[in-house]
């Protein structure tokens, strides 16, 4: 069975592939010094050819030059069609373009910026919705309006993941150090969230907690739990002074020039 032309390989044309020269002085935007040695040529159809060629111009390494050439049947002139700079399989390149929403990291808002919110952001949901969170529910019904959106399932399941795994649930470097049997959800600073979120998460209340006034997992923790508790100071009994005279050596002093023994009289001053 004969495939058609389109499915086969494309032959090289030898006439296109031997016009190196040809190619190269195709390159007209750069120098001749920015034109490096010829790397390889490749068949894109009948009687056309790419060739390519190092690319010398500072801060382009790994890119290449492709001039493409052809001809017509039954002739030996070549004729350029394009020449283009491409980047090369080891050419550095810039990171590829990704929307301002999926750049945006956490901490990236400062002050007077202004984060605006998709109207069809999936983790939002119009206020007048019925939701599945009492919470929720409870605090549009006292008010008797609530607000514009709140935050739907997806949202609050893709926040409770996101707490879980960062650095605030149990696999945190300070709750891997931290006891056992010192978890938040046991600790009496520990406050729980409203709504569903409570089953799993509350806010640290200890000021000398790392993580005072942020949201933790129940199964967090640290080594600032309210059960661990400072022993009493047992009181030790203070030992009478001992005084060791089997280490006492004896010394004879000889008396100075001048002094007067304790029986000696006194020395008359001249005066009664």
């Amino acid at each position: 069975m004969t495939r058609p032309a389109s499915a086969r390989a494309a032959r090289l044309d030898q006439v296109c592939a031997a016009a190196v020269e040809v190619a190269r002085a195709g390159i007209t935007e750069v120098g001749p010094d920015d034109v490096g040695d010829h790397l390889q040529v490749v068949a894109e159809g009948d009687r056309l050819v790419t060739h390519y060629f190092e690319c010398r111009l500072a801060g382009y390494r790994g890119w290449r030059w492709a001039v493409t050439v052809t001809r017509v049947p039954r002739s030996r002139t070549v004729t350029i069609c394009e020449t283009v700079l491409l980047p090369g399989p080891d050419a550095l390149l810039a990171p590829g373009w990704l929307p301002w929403q999926e750049r945006l990291k956490p901490g990236d808002l400062g002050p007077g910026d202004l984060l605006l919110t998709p109207s069809d952001d999936e983790r939002l949901q119009p206020g007048y919705l019925l939701s599945d969170d009492p919470a929720v529910e409870e605090t549009v019904w006292e008010l008797g309006l609530g607000r514009p959106r709140v935050m739907s399932r997806e949202g609050r399941i893709e926040t409770a993941q996101r707490w879980y795994d960062g650095d605030h649930g149990p696999s945190a470097p300070i709750s891997a150090s931290a006891p056992a049997a010192a978890r938040c959800g046991t600790c009496g600073f520990y406050l729980p969230l409203a709504g569903r979120l409570r089953q799993c998460f509350g806010v640290c209340g200890n000021f000398y907690a790392p993580d005072d006034g942020r949201v933790v997992s129940a199964d967090h923790g640290c080594g600032a739990h309210s059960e661990t508790l400072v022993e009493a100071d047992t009181a030790v009994d203070e030992m009478p002074t001992v005084y060791d005279d089997s280490a006492v050596e004896p010394m004879a002093v000889s008396r100075a020039a001048g002094s007067v023994e304790s029986g000696e009289p006194a020395e008359p001053y001249g005066h009664s």
